[in-house]
């Protein structure tokens, strides 16, 4: 999973006496709420309509993954939310109970009910007898617990350490108490390292009695991904997963390879064994393990894993009960679709056709060879044809803005379940793949620098007639059920008329049905969302979780002075010139930090002899500045560094600094 950095304001049903405590401080306040909006609309005629239609034509009569998914039950535990040490609701499956009454929802995809159903595990489940369990359903991913000699190997820790703890208590609660003897990171994405306080302590990692293992560039990959375009990312990350939306049939149901997020507080513990090599074999607490590094697929860093004297091929989030996403809807480099299918197809041909038991981070579990081989074809196919699709239609001329009316899935991979789009979906992939390979112009001059939508968009509004024509015309076209055209000549009035409630309200009614049809939950999301905000408007963040000291130390300090760089206004910048020698004294490292061209450059490793100003600093104190506790001129004023040379070069670069909003306008006329 990739949900970048985590504000969540999201509905939690509150159920007294079902409660789990988790006895750790809660640094950040607790979130607020969204404000309870109104009931939104029904599934109309037509979108009702096309539900039915794919009731029949989907292969519902398939229900292995219903199997699959319960084999192995041990015990669910006696609550459904586990609270934070303040009170504070960090997860709740009982908001989604409402998927298990066996109503079909007309405003929920067929096939997207089916897999929120799926989702619905929660508890404790033995893969392999005696030897491999799983934790589902207290987070997003899964933690997967295997019985080492001496005791258990966790592969992945979840996001938070408050649903860490609880998963692994409730383990040893079934099973019997062991301590954690090792830790595996699957992958860069923090739903899968996030946890790791709730389960070991840092001092038995530092003291070799834990060891963390983690694939080659996990630690730059796991800090890096979400620093530069992080304010942005986060915000384009509640319209992905629906942090705004309440759970329920008309809101957000699934997240594709799990529920949703928690929100509680994340971690990170340093690997102490990195893999480096392709294929490495490993002898973790009397367990052989091969692991498989998997560069550019799911994540920049991840790695499958292979063990050999039982058969079981863990397949990360590489292989997993969807489409995964090769753009991300938050903002995130394109992956590579191709890499993806040729990783999959090397994993198939050097364990696949003996593995047993195929397990991964999120979703269930597959058994039996015939079985596993039919998912990891089916998986690397689907990666590999919208990769050469794709390619085979831009060949022919068909551009990225038509690309996603074009790709179609084959027949064959849709009537297969593991390939359904519920994370990703052909519409956004099959543009991301065009994108990596021929960048965002379609080769149409009048599209290279063209106005901005609030540019454009009074004129076309004024050569249609007026908001009145528009409205009447578009009432038309929802009454044909053409919700598309439909959006396209509402959108423009909304940035016309940014102030025209009715067309928000409009175009709200329209967003919303098409988020009714979507299969994928990014898309679903994204429209429900951008629907709710066109109504009642941005929804308050509440508390801004800042960095966590984990992660804060985990950044270089390069990497946090290239972020300062990006906040940078090079209209008010321009003209600046000085240079800046930055020294961290207890770890000895330096930088030149220069102003020139509107610019702030960075480079570590020098010293200028022209520097207007050095400041020394202990690495340890800038942490307090990377988590946004403290400033760099509080705790320089709080005696926490030296300052040799002119201070007010200090002064001027903090007058240029922009502080982000972190709930900017993505539709127009939203704000409050």
């Amino acid at each position: 999973m990739d949900p970048g950095q985590y504000f969540y304001y999201e509905l939690a049903r509150r159920d007294s006496d079902r409660l789990f405590r988790v006895e750790f401080d809660l640094s950040e306040p607790v979130p607020t709420p969204p404000v309870p909006w109104g009931r939104p609309n029904p599934a109309t005629e037509i979108t009702a309509e096309q539900q039915a239609r794919l009731r029949t034509q989907l292969p519902f009569a398939d229900e292995r993954d219903f199997e699959e998914s319960r084999r192995g039950f041990i015990a669910a535990p006696p609550y459904q939310q586990i609270l934070g040490a303040a009170g504070n609701v960090v997860w709740d499956m009982g908001r989604y109970e409402f998927l298990l009454n066996g109503e079909d929802y007309d405003s929920i995809h067929p096939s997207l009910q089916r897999q929120a159903t799926l989702n619905m595990n929660f508890g404790l489940y033995e893969v392999v007898p005696d030897f491999i369990y799983q934790i589902r359903g207290y987070d997003l991913a899964n933690m997967t617990l295997i019985r080492g000699e001496e005791g258990w190997v966790l592969f992945d820790v979840l996001l938070t350490r408050e649903t860490a703890a609880a998963a692994l208590a409730f383990a040893n609660e079934q099973l019997g108490e062991r301590s954690v003897t090792a830790v595996v990171y699957s992958h860069s994405h923090i739903d899968h390292f996030g946890g790791v306080r709730g389960v070991v302590d840092e001092a038995d990692v530092l003291a070799g009695r834990v060891q963390v293992y983690a694939p080659v560039g996990f630690m730059e990959e796991a800090i890096s991904e979400n620093v530069y375009a992080g304010n942005a990312m986060s915000r384009r990350a509640s319209y992905q997963y629906g942090n705004p939306l309440a759970a329920g049939p008309f809101g957000q149901v699934d997240s594709a390879i799990g529920k949703g997020l928690p929100r509680g507080t994340s971690g990170l513990i340093a690997p102490t064994v990195v893999v480096t090599e392709d294929f490495e074999e490993h002898l973790i607490d009397g367990i052989r393990i091969v692991f498989q590094n998997t560069p550019g697929t799911e994540a920049p860093a991840e790695m499958n894993a292979w063990f050999p004297d039982s058969k079981v091929f863990w397949a990360a989030e590489n292989i997993t009960a969807t489409i995964h996403n090769i753009y991300t809807l938050r903002g995130a480099l394109v992956r590579d679709a191709l890499s993806w299918s040729r990783q999959i197809n090397e994993a198939l041909y050097r364990f696949g056709r003996e593995a047993e038991v195929m397990v991964s981070s999120h979703n269930w579990p597959r058994w039996g060879n015939e079985r596993i081989q039919e998912v990891m074809r089916d998986q690397r196919d689907a990666y590999a044809n919208l990769n050469n699709q794709v390619l085979n239609l831009a060949n022919r001329g068909v551009t990225i803005n038509q690309m996603h009316n074009e790709y179609k899935v084959p027949e064959s991979l849709q009537q297969s379940w593991a390939v359904r789009q519920y994370h990703g979906s052909e519409f956004h992939n099959s543009r991301a793949v065009i994108n990596r390979y021929l960048g965002y112009w379609d080769g149409n001059p009048a599209t290279l620098a063209p106005l901005s939508p609030e540019q454009s968009a009074p004129l076309y509004v004024e050569m249609m007639g007026g908001a009145n024509n528009i409205m009447t015309k578009t009432d038309e076209l929802v009454a044909q059920g053409d919700y598309r055209h439909a959006m396209e000549l509402l959108n423009k009035l909304v940035y016309a008329e940014p102030g025209n409630q009715a067309a928000k309200s409009r175009l709200a009614d329209v967003f919303e049905q098409l988020g009714y049809q979507y299969e994928s939950t990014s898309m679903r999301n994204v429209f429900l969302t951008a629907a709710q905000e066109l109504r009642y408007g941005v929804a308050p963040l509440g508390a801004v979780h800042s960095a966590s000291p984990d992660l804060a130390r985990a950044m270089t300090t390069a990497q946090w002075w290239d972020a300062v760089a990006t906040r940078v206004d090079s209209q008010r910048a321009d003209g600046l010139a000085f240079k800046i020698n930055f020294v961290t004294s207890d770890n000895g490292e330096q930088f030149v930090i220069e102003m020139r061209g509107g610019t702030l450059t960075t480079i570590s490793g020098y010293q200028s002899g022209q520097a207007d100003v050095t400041i020394r600093m202990n690495r340890s104190d800038l942490d307090q500045v990377i988590m946004g506790q403290e400033t760099l001129a509080s705790q320089l004023g709080a005696g926490r560094g030296q300052v040799e040379g002119d201070v007010a070069v200090l002064q001027q670069l903090a007058s240029v600094l922009v502080q982000f909003d972190p709930v900017f306008e993505i539709m127009p006329g939203t704000r409050r």
